[in-house]
């Protein structure tokens, strides 16, 4: 596996680990929606979370910086489709998490409702 790929792996572990401590109940992780994918769904309450983990070795990069436009809107659509396929009667919440360092010493932000979906009007 690529250096990359197991450190996005873990972590995505850091940060379940991390949601079950704050009550997040996980219901699924690196769920497929055609090419795009949600690293983790969670309930809390009401609201059904979907869940962006950016994972980087170093601060020489803002992990939120790749969570632009376009990567928030796969995640609305591919939450969309996670909703409707199941009509779940739940609010709908994004959150960010990043992770900066390595197993040994890292730091974690966690950004509840990071953002709202954009409006799409159809003529």
């Amino acid at each position: 596996m690529a250096r990359h790929n197991t450190l996005g792996k873990w972590g995505e572990q850091i940060a379940v680990d991390y949601l079950i401590t704050i009550g997040y109940a996980i219901v699924e992780t690196n769920w497929h929606s055609g090419h795009y994918e949600i690293d983790i769904i969670a309930t809390k309450g009401n609201r059904m979370i979907f869940i962006e983990v950016k994972t980087r070795s170093s601060e020489e990069y803002d992990p939120l910086e790749a969570v632009d436009t376009r990567k928030k809107n796969h995640m609305v659509r591919s939450a969309n489709n996670y909703i409707l396929a199941r009509d779940l009667p739940y609010e709908v919440q994004y959150d960010i998490i990043t992770i900066v360092g390595d197993q040994h010493n890292y730091s974690l932000e966690h950004i509840p409702d990071a953002f709202l979906p954009s409006v799409v009007t159809r003529r």
